[in-house]
């Protein structure tokens, strides 16, 4: 019976408070004017980096809910990460190419 107990509170304590252990790194290319891929789901706690790999072009990840003003660009070789914990859908865009577009989804 003890064993059990022991068992059931290290389940619970890796449940709530180890979620970090359990996130993963996403990645979505910028490449020739596209996020790819554009539309993602991901758990939360789990981390989105975005990573320029043009040769010229910059861009940016704009999440015009969360940031009023436009972000910094992401210049080729750079990247941007952002970590995702509140379910729901995040349309973003790329400041100076409004026409690209994508949509983080996260889904318990």
């Amino acid at each position: 019976m003890f064993k059990l107990f022991i068992q059931l509170t290290f389940s619970i304590v890796l449940a709530v408070f180890c979620t970090d252990l359990f996130a993963k790194d996403i990645v979505v290319e910028i490449y020739k004017k596209k996020f790819i891929p554009a539309t993602i789901t991901v758990a939360p706690g789990d981390k989105v980096i975005w990573k320029n790999i043009e040769k010229r072009q910059y861009h940016n990840v704009w999440f015009k809910q969360f940031y009023q003003e436009e972000p910094d660009y992401l210049f080729p070789g750079d990247s941007y990460e952002q970590e995702f914990n509140d379910v729901g859908e995040f349309p973003y865009e790329c400041g100076p190419h409004p026409k690209m577009t994508g949509v983080v989804i996260v889904k318990k």
